[in-house]
């Protein structure tokens, strides 16, 4: 259990059922009245952001996350496979509790598997990739003063803001977190 006083940047709890970590917080003592904390919570199976505040003496449970480092294989249909490197287990999970996290990611590539109590809710890809730019509008000399963007789509199918200048063939650092060009490799 994890009282609200105790709550850091980063903690995972239950609430309500479900599994939040702890965005932002803030202790509030006001003039008057009793002390509180308001916080910033993520809701890890859905994604959304809640704004909640609690009393410093309420408790709830801290949520464990197993994170598990697993290749990525394939894709079949619906269904994404993921190898143990160390017991050569393979895994197979469902499109809808991955959503998009792996739209950087090339195949047999390392992720990291979130799971609460043995079921699959999340994946962590990379927090930077090197990708290589399949499809892009010509660029044209001269055009990269003004510091413009065009979008290109990488090797895994995602489409990003590059500078003008880049062209089709070349590789790029690709920040998984926010899909941001980060420069050229």
């Amino acid at each position: 259990m994890i009282s609200a006083s105790e709550f850091r940047n980063g903690a995972t709890l239950e609430v309500d059922g479900d599994i939040y970590v702890v965005l932002e917080f803030q202790h509030v003592k006001p003039g008057k009245g009793a002390a509180f904390v308001r916080t910033k919570l993520k809701n890890l199976k859905s994604g959304g952001i809640v704004e909640r505040t609690f009393r410093p003496t309420e408790k709830m449970p801290r949520a464990r996350i197993d994170r598990q480092d697993l290749q990525y294989l394939y894709r079949d249909g619906d269904l994404y496979y993921f190898m143990d490197t160390e017991s050569f287990e393979q895994t197979a999970i469902n499109a809808s509790d991955i959503g998009d996290a792996l739209k950087y990611v090339k195949e047999n590539e390392m992720v990291k598997i979130l799971s609460h109590e043995g079921s699959v809710f999340g994946i962590e890809p990379p927090t930077f990739v090197v990708l290589e730019i399949t499809d892009t509008e010509p660029g044209f000399k001269g055009d990269t003063a003004t510091g413009a963007t065009k979008p290109a789509t990488v090797e895994t199918g995602a489409v990003i803001n590059v500078p003008l200048f880049l062209g089709v063939g070349e590789a790029v650092k690709i920040d998984t977190r926010t899909g941001e060009y980060l420069g050229r490799v």
